[in-house]
């Protein structure tokens, strides 16, 4: 959808942005982000023609946008600012409407219809705002009608720059969860500039880190917090926030690997010396190809008189499992759900990975929280 390929932005003899390259999926929701002066509002800026990039090109749906008229592709998309940018001498409708009545798509009836379809989207009630200007509107009110002014461009790219910034915590965290509904029905593709790593990781489909005008790595969030690219990548997200967001922990991440398991022609008699061997009080019971088959314990074995008999005779096959990249929260539901203490790990194709215990669990957390002490203290 959009290309952004190899642009360098210079002003006099500073560099704002050093040769980058980006691409961005249509219908995703990218978030750029980074430190004052790292170049994420200028790359904003250069695919809404607002400035030109010194070198380089940037394509939208495989088309230069150098080529394009300005007042046209500025038409196409939608663009969010900090201060709103509504317009203070025109009622909310007129700003809604704006465009849709200046680029004649629509009727008038559409226009409108679309307007109360949007208000209501972003949680406000036409008859209560249409007739207002942006001045009695708080900022938070304000913001919202920046958003339905942006979607209702029908524009499929909406650039949107440190838009809640300014806002108060709890409209700030509303206006977020707005947003995450709107993109998750309307699936168009944003471009959103923030400086607060917990807004990009609570609304980002991919989130672009940049340092210096350069891009430090680009990835999914749950990518970078589980393997950041660089130590200055590591610093800035902070060492404790995949911890932090517990639902990017996975069960491949905490498990312990290779758990004691038998084969199902394993005697009784066998299996209990494994046991003592590893000192655990169950087994796993896999086959050849190590999908996992069921799960013996000490009791099952010892209420059966005959030892020679085979484990697969007495294991339990009715199994409790997660799969590996079930995260951390699903693991704790399964376990205090089912009032369990372990729970096998398997791939998609029930191949035993892993196994997860109550006590692995405390010991992975809490040598986790240990480093952080230390990191902090050193």
């Amino acid at each position: 959808m959009i290309e952004i390929k190899n642009v360098t932005k210079k002003v006099g003899n500073k560099v704002i942005l050093d040769d980058i390259t980006l691409s961005v999926e249509k219908g995703t929701l990218v978030v750029l982000i980074g430190s004052s002066g790292c170049g994420k509002t200028t790359t904003l800026k250069l695919i809404n023609k607002l400035i030109k990039p010194t070198s380089g090109e940037i394509y939208i749906d495989n088309r230069p946008i150098s080529k394009e008229n300005t007042i046209e592709l500025r038409r196409k998309i939608g663009y969010v600012i900090q201060n709103t940018g509504l317009f203070p001498h025109l009622t909310i409708k007129e700003n809604i409407e704006l465009i849709p009545r200046l680029k004649k798509e629509k009727s008038v009836e559409e226009i409108e219809k679309t307007t109360v379809e949007l208000l209501e989207m972003v949680g406000l009630k036409y008859e209560d705002y249409i007739d207002k200007y942006p001045s009695e509107l708080s900022g938070g009110q304000q913001q919202r009608i920046g958003v339905a002014r942006a979607i209702a461009t029908g524009a499929e790219i909406i650039l949107m720059d440190e838009p809640f910034s300014a806002l108060d915590p709890m409209t700030r965290t509303s206006l977020q969860d707005q947003l995450f509904t709107l993109q998750d029905e309307l699936k168009k593709t944003i471009i959103f500039v923030t400086h607060d790593m917990d807004e990009a990781l609570k609304i980002a489909d991919k989130i672009c880190i940049m340092d210096n005008g350069k891009i430090a790595q680009y990835d999914t969030p749950e990518n970078i917090l589980r393997n950041p690219a660089s130590e200055f990548i590591q610093n800035f997200i902070g060492l404790d926030r995949v911890w932090n967001n517990p639902e990017y922990i996975k069960a491949k991440d905490i498990m312990i690997k290779d758990p004691v398991s038998a084969k199902p022609s394993r005697t009784i008699i066998q299996g209990i010396e494994i046991m003592k061997t590893s000192k655990v009080d169950s087994l796993l019971v896999t086959d050849k190809e190590n999908k996992l088959q069921g799960i013996v314990t000490v009791k099952d074995m010892k209420s059966n008189i005959n030892k020679s008999t085979s484990i697969e005779k007495v294991m339990s096959k009715e199994l409790l499992f997660v799969n590996e990249d079930d995260n951390l929260v699903d693991i704790l539901g399964v376990m205090n759900e089912h009032s369990v203490g372990y729970v096998p790990v398997v791939s998609n194709n029930r191949k035993l990975e892993g196994l997860i215990t109550r006590s692995s669990l405390i010991s992975v957390l809490s040598e986790q929280f240990l480093e952080m002490e230390v990191s902090v203290l050193g």
